[in-house]
């Protein structure tokens, strides 16, 4: 099998991702689901003529039955005829994903579960548990500040027995990462649970915050922590990962992994803290989706510093299965043109490149998450 081929039919574990859609999309709604922002496009501007929409539409539509050069309402209007189970089937099964590992924490009724994006997606799944999902539930519940910790602690072992593989947090949203992130005392975390009570269950206290972190490193499972590019609720150079310096030093000692998500445009950031600190790992894999063509230029960047030991794959893709078949093709292509590439220069040689293609593609995640 030559070094194309291997990157073509390699099976995948897609390390951060969420469920796929399960209901019908109109145009709009469709449209309003390939982008980050969360804000109503401009007049006369459409998702579609974007480096994902193009990206969607050359590799997505010919599975529908249509011609690459279909135009977005065309594209949405056969995805209706066909309907969101054969949408879904055909291209979930169409990624070469074997196993995916799910955050179940972030608007889940719309998606579809565990068992349905096993079922679906033929492909073994894993659960990754977000803390403040775990939190705000408790904050709902109005259990006590003082019992707090010890009843999040429960929520993440339990979840742990149930078979989750890892937590995560949403901090980069919530509050950037240019805070204290000290780990509480007790005192400290009841008075600051006690501040976030008199301001809702949406957790955005800084102390909470911290205290989420600390207990997904006692987890002792890989903490994934959101960075750099995401929607409209963070502000991009508070997601840089580098400000997390201080609690990497800090988590150092744990045994704890820390995977830092996405990362773009910092990528460059995460390649040089995974270098440095034994601990952590990365992926770019949001914007692999996003940057459509140009992905090859993200993924090739990413290798500048960071043993290949400790990057993974990911597409993160919510919502329509696009996304998730997107994150493994466009990943795919750029594997093969960058690595390719190196090898044809001699810069590499082949073998060299199979076993990253190997490491990245299954082997890091699987010893990662203890698969």
């Amino acid at each position: 099998m030559g070094l194309d081929e291997l990157i073509a039919s390699v099976p995948l574990v897609d390390h951060h991702v969420h469920g796929a859609l399960r209901d019908p999309q109109d145009l709009a709604s469709f449209e309003a689901v390939i982008t980050e922002s969360n804000r109503p496009s401009a007049p006369g501007v459409s998702s579609f003529d974007s480096p994902v929409g193009f990206a969607l539409l050359r590799v997505c539509a010919p599975l529908l039955d249509l011609d690459g050069e279909v135009t977005g309402a065309a594209y949405v209007e056969r995805r209706r005829e066909l309907g969101p189970e054969e949408v879904n089937r055909r291209l979930l099964r169409a990624s070469g994903i074997a196993t995916y590992l799910i955050d179940t924490g972030f608007d889940a009724d719309g998606l579809l579960g565990l068992e349905e994006m096993a079922e679906v997606g033929a492909a073994e799944t894993r659960e990754v548990v977000r803390l403040e999902a775990i939190a705000q539930r408790l904050l709902a519940e109005e259990t006590a500040s003082a019992s707090f910790a010890d009843a999040l602690a429960g929520e993440v072992e339990a979840a742990r027995r149930r078979g989750a593989v890892g937590t995560k947090s949403v901090l980069a949203y919530r509050a950037g990462f240019d805070i204290d992130l000290t780990r509480p005392s007790g005192p400290s975390l009841i008075a600051a649970l006690d501040r976030q009570r008199s301001r809702g269950t949406r957790v955005d206290e800084p102390e909470v915050l911290a205290h989420l972190l600390w207990a997904g490193v006692d987890a002792g499972v890989p903490l994934q922590i959101h960075t750099g590019f995401g929607d409209t609720d963070l502000t991009l150079h508070r997601s840089n990962p580098s400000l997390l310096t201080p609690f990497l030093r800090a988590s150092e000692s744990s045994g704890t992994a820390i995977v830092l998500l996405h990362c773009y445009p910092y990528h460059r950031e995460a390649g040089y803290l995974a270098q440095m600190f034994p601990h952590v790992y990365f992926d770019v894999g949001e914007a692999i989706n996003y940057a459509g063509a140009q992905s090859r230029q993200v993924v090739a960047e990413s290798f500048a510093l960071a043993p290949f030991a400790k990057q993974l794959f990911s597409s993160d893709a919510w919502g329509p299965a696009e996304l998730h078949l997107l994150g493994a093709v466009l990943w795919r292509r750029a594997m093969a043109r960058v690595l390719g590439g190196w090898v044809e220069d001699g810069d590499w040689s082949e073998a060299q490149a199979r076993r990253v293609v190997e490491m990245l593609a299954g082997e890091n995640a699987r010893r990662l998450y203890r698969l």
